[in-house]
């Protein structure tokens, strides 16, 4: 299972309280099951930066069954992400994100046990294409002219993590890995319509999965997602913006040695918060994204929270 893609950016234009925002930074692109195979991301850019290099840190709280029945005693699961990112443009109509991430995962038993599992995540590229953009002369012409962005998008999740098949045996919760080993590849589009300091952004998109060297094969994954957003500026340095919105993930079962594993196909759907305040070149944000609804393999893995910090240098 893998994300949900967020590559864009809010940014000032010549005119004085006029956006243009590209969508794919407001949605959180994790995987249902933990997100420990693709970086654990909630994004892949955020509100304000063009072009930036930051850290990011990602908290998700799940709970699982401790085997395969409807009365198995919960199993408390944290999964803790750091990653590197940046966001470099191609010229005027690309864009090129990147991110390196480091888990530090454990759980607990309802007995006492503990695991714990710690190291290198699957590095993630992607490339979006601007198809449609603002018109910066027509903006400056009518500031008060809404303006919309069209992006379509692809990249590729490499297996620079390990996967453990020993950590799969006996658990519901496949994902509970540093990485998934194996290639995985996405396609994403997304649009923003923004007026003034209001936007709203939409994005899908659809990962597909291969099988690993252990023969596991992880389900491919739709996401999608609507955010909003309000950008308020105090002075010619600082800047607040808020944003609200909803995303969801449908993932299909996973395969080993080419059978279905049970119970590993789902649906999940949040509701999310967050705000960034940018100073000067530097940006520092928070999000936090709760389950509305969930159907996660059988009803033995449940999604609690995930949350989401930044800090980032606009490059």
């Amino acid at each position: 299972m893998f994300l949900l893609l967020l590559g864009g950016q809010v940014s000032a234009n010549p005119i004085k309280d006029t956006l243009t925002y590209s969508p794919s930074l407001l949605f959180d692109d994790c995987d249902v099951c933990g997100c420990s195979g693709n970086g654990g991301s909630m994004g892949y850019g955020t509100t304000m930066n063009k072009n930036f290099i930051g850290v990011r840190y990602i908290y998700q709280q799940y709970q699982s069954r401790d085997g395969i029945f409807r009365n198995s005693p919960w199993i408390d699961e944290n999964f803790n992400t750091t990653q590197v990112w940046t966001r470099l443009p191609l010229g005027k109509r690309i864009l090129v994100n990147a991110m390196l991430p480091y888990h530090f995962h454990n759980r607990a038993y309802q007995d006492g046990r503990s695991q714990k599992i710690d190291g290198l995540g699957d590095a993630t590229l992607m490339a979006f294409y601007k198809l449609i953009q603002p018109n910066q002369d027509s903006l400056m012409l009518n500031p008060f002219k809404a303006s919309h962005t069209l992006r379509v998008g692809g990249g590729v999740k490499m297996p620079t993590g390990e996967y453990n098949r020993s950590n799969n045996e006996g658990s519901v919760n496949p994902s509970f890995q540093v990485g998934t080993g194996s290639w995985d590849y996405t396609l994403a589009v997304d649009y923003s319509l923004s007026f003034m300091d209001w936007g709203v952004n939409a994005l899908v998109n659809y990962t597909f999965k291969t099988e690993n060297n252990d023969h596991y094969h992880f389900g491919d994954q739709v996401n999608y997602g609507i955010d909003a957003y309000k950008a308020f500026e105090l002075n010619s340095s600082w800047k607040i913006t808020p944003f609200g919105g909803f995303s969801g993930e449908v993932f299909q079962e996973n395969e080993q040695f080419d059978q279905a594993v049970r119970d590993t196909e789902g649906d999940v759907f949040f509701g999310k918060l967050g705000v960034e305040a940018s100073y000067e070149r530097w940006s520092l944000g928070v999000n936090a994204m709760l389950p509305i609804s969930q159907n996660l393999n059988g009803g033995l893995v449940e999604v609690k929270s995930r949350l989401g910090v930044y800090l980032n240098f606009n490059i």
